[in-house]
């Protein structure tokens, strides 16, 4: 299995910068790989609710995240802020593929990168939709 290379700042669109808390750091003293996670649907949703496409209590449609995944670098740690780039590289009818990548405060390089797939669904069936073209033009401008 070979190793992915972390990616540069320059890949990715908009940026967002989280404070790390004392609890993220695990008993290695570095942040838990779960807190990554965390980071990636909260950059990520905040971003969908500030352009004014995810009303979480009444929106319709809504994203479902169905897939996620992450890779590691380099070791980052409470206390201190982190800077998380976001893109999208993929958009398909109902579905979009985001990029995301977690960044020493000026490192060049990501210290951590994942994916992370939201679908478009009905709120009441949970079904597959097409995303709405507000939607997509804000897609467009990650890409």
């Amino acid at each position: 299995m070979s190793r992915p290379t972390p990616p540069a700042r320059a890949d990715f669109r908009h940026w967002q910068t989280v404070t790390t808390r004392w609890a993220d750091n695990d008993a290695y003293g570095h942040v838990n790989n779960t807190v990554y996670y965390q980071w990636f649907d909260s950059v990520v949703n905040a971003w969908l609710v500030d352009r004014g496409l995810l009303d979480i209590a009444a929106g319709d449609p809504i994203a479902l995240v169905v897939e996620t995944r992450c890779a590691y670098f380099a070791p980052l740690s409470f206390p201190g802020d982190v800077d998380v780039g976001l893109a999208v590289t993929e958009l398909g009818r109902s579905s979009v593929r985001y990029r995301i990548g977690v960044f020493a405060p000026g490192a060049e390089q990501a210290a951590a990168a994942g994916e992370f797939v939201h679908v478009a669904v009905s709120r009441a069936e949970r079904r597959p939709v097409s995303w709405p073209d507000a939607w997509r033009r804000s897609f467009a401008m990650l890409s």
